[in-house]
């Protein structure tokens, strides 16, 4: 059974930074594109990063872009997500998501491309 377990959130004041980690358990993560998508209360969930399963090539929301990093460590079976100048409207529960098989994904940003979540962990951004 696939498992994805997110931590690092918090409370950070605006301009602060953030480093939220996603350990994978029930498969190695080496041959699988990873993503992070976050909700904000009242909103729908919303598209923050991505990176392919050889890790050479990164997709960013335009909101997030150049600010935020995504990267990987398959021998951990961790994917990272590296967040600065943040903002208030950073706020929300980010998730970890893996798609059903490995490979290429072509509809990376889609949240209807992945079958398995994380349960999310709380960013809070405020002064």
């Amino acid at each position: 059974q696939v498992q994805l377990v997110e931590s690092g959130g918090g409370l950070v004041q605006p301009g602060g930074s953030l480093r939220l980690s996603c350990v994978v358990s029930g498969r190695t993560i080496g041959t699988y594109a990873m993503a992070w998508f976050r909700q904000a209360s009242g909103k729908e969930r919303q598209f923050v990063a991505a990176i392919t399963w050889s890790g050479g090539r990164e997709f960013y929301g335009e909101s997030v872009s150049g600010r935020f990093t995504i990267s990987r460590d398959n021998a951990k079976n961790t994917v990272y997500l590296q967040m600065n100048n943040l903002n208030r409207e950073d706020t929300a529960v980010y998730y970890c998501a893996a798609p059903p098989a490995p490979g290429y994904l072509s509809l990376v940003r889609d949240p209807d491309s992945y079958d398995y979540w994380g349960q999310g962990t709380q960013v809070t951004v405020s002064s």
